[in-house]
Parts: C-alpha cells; sequence; structure tokens
C-alpha cells in the first residue's frame, strides 16, 4: 500500500487545509477524516459546512458521492462470505478505491480466503492511518499560513482534478452536463437543496445516456 499511500498524501494534506480554513478544530477535523475516511466526502462536508447547508443537506449529498461504493460492497460480498458477519461489517468500514483494487487482487489469486481477508484488513488499517497522518498535518500546515495567502481554493481545486478524469465518455459529460447546469438554474431552492436535486437529475441523465447507448449497441 506504499505507492497508494504515497499517491494519496498530496489530497490528505489538502482536506486538512480545508478543514482549517473552514474554521475547525484540530479534533474535529480528524473526527471527520478518522470517522468519514473518505476524500471526496470530506472535501464536500468542508465546502458545505463552510457555505452555512444544513446538516441534512451535507449528508444526504455525501451519500450520493459515495455511491460507488455499493458497486464495491456488490463485488467484495461473495468474496467475504466465508467470513463472520462482525468480521464482514469491519472490513467494510476500511473499503476504499485503493484498498478494493488490492483486496481484489488477492482474493483473485485464491486460496484461504481468511488470509486475503487479513490482507484487505492489514491494507485498509494502513491506509486509514497514513490518511490520518496526512490531515493532521495539512491541518496544522494551514493553520501556520497566513489567511492572505487564501489556500482553500486547493479544496474546490483538488474536487475539480478528482472528477475531471471521470469524463471519459459521452455520458458520463452529459451526467456532468445536466447535473453542472440545473446546480445554476436551481440555485434558487432553500437549503441548497439545488445539489441534491441536481446530483440526481445528473444521476437519471447518465442512466438514460447509458440505456440509449446500451440499445444502440444491441442492434
Amino acid at each position: 500500500m506504499v505507492p497508494a499511500c504515497l499517491g494519496l498524501a498530496p489530497f490528505g494534506v489538502v482536506c486538512g487545509v480545508g478543514a482549517a480554513a473552514a474554521g475547525a478544530s484540530w479534533w474535529s477535523a480528524l473526527g471527520l477524516s478518522a470517522i468519514v475516511f473518505s476524500g471526496a466526502a470530506q472535501i464536500l462536508t468542508v465546502e458545505l459546512l463552510a457555505a452555512g447547508a444544513p446538516v441534512a443537506v451535507i449528508v444526504l449529498t455525501c451519500f450520493v458521492a459515495g455511491l460507488r461504493f455499493l458497486m464495491y460492497s456488490a463485488a467484495m460480498a461473495p468474496l467475504l462470505r466465508p467470513l463472520p458477519a462482525r468480521a464482514q461489517q469491519g472490513l467494510a468500514f476500511l473499503l476504499t478505491d485503493q484498498v478494493f483494487a488490492a483486496a481484489v487482487r488477492r482474493f483473485d489469486r485464491g486460496g484461504d480466503p481468511h488470509a486475503a481477508a487479513r490482507h484487505f484488513f492489514g491494507s485498509g488499517v494502513a491506509l486509514w492511518l497514513f490518511w490520518q497522518a496526512t490531515n493532521l498535518a495539512g491541518f496544522f500546515a494551514g493553520n501556520l499560513i497566513p489567511a492572505s495567502w487564501s489556500l482553500d481554493f486547493a479544496v474546490p481545486l483538488c474536487f475539480v482534478a478528482l472528477v475531471v478524469p471521470q469524463f471519459r465518455s459521452r455520458n458520463a459529460i452529459v451526467a456532468a452536463v445536466v447535473a453542472g447546469v440545473a446546480v445554476l438554474a436551481l440555485a434558487w431552492l432553500p437549503m441548497r437543496l439545488n445539489l441534491i436535486v441536481a446530483g440526481t437529475l445528473g444521476i437519471v441523465a447518465g442512466t438514460v445516456a447509458d440505456l440509449a447507448t446500451a440499445r444502440r449497441g444491441a442492434r
């Protein structure tokens, strides 16, 4: 997991800087990174808190942002079936993009599923610990840097950097355009509900585009 940890280091630092820029205390910033353990959700949370969004909107937004983990869970469920329920639930907390890739490779090799699960656990714990360290480093660095430097701009830029690589197909671009137009057109909605509605419309648009593409391919 060392390459994955090193690759996530800048992202963790940016999450910590964003928490500091939003006025969070070090223990609340650490609690967010330790419990949520999701860079995208942490960035969304910090941005929405700074904008004064209600907690319900923040939770729903992060839920939508984490929907990809449903696919990861569906792929891992048959592999973890031999394990006790508590072990499965504990491993579910450690599931991230990088840990999923490492765990699937290990399970695909076959052998003792319990040994593969221990590999899963070790990978997840290593990434979790490194994530906390980089978030704390970013938080304290953010508090030391003068506010006039306006480093909080790095948070939305980092989120843009996460999203843009996903635009690999026409259908993904359709979903993004629909959501982008909707979030601006519905800015008048109260409690930042335009974020939720726009995200839902983007998902619907992407799904419709996927179905249309599949239908054309079947002809």
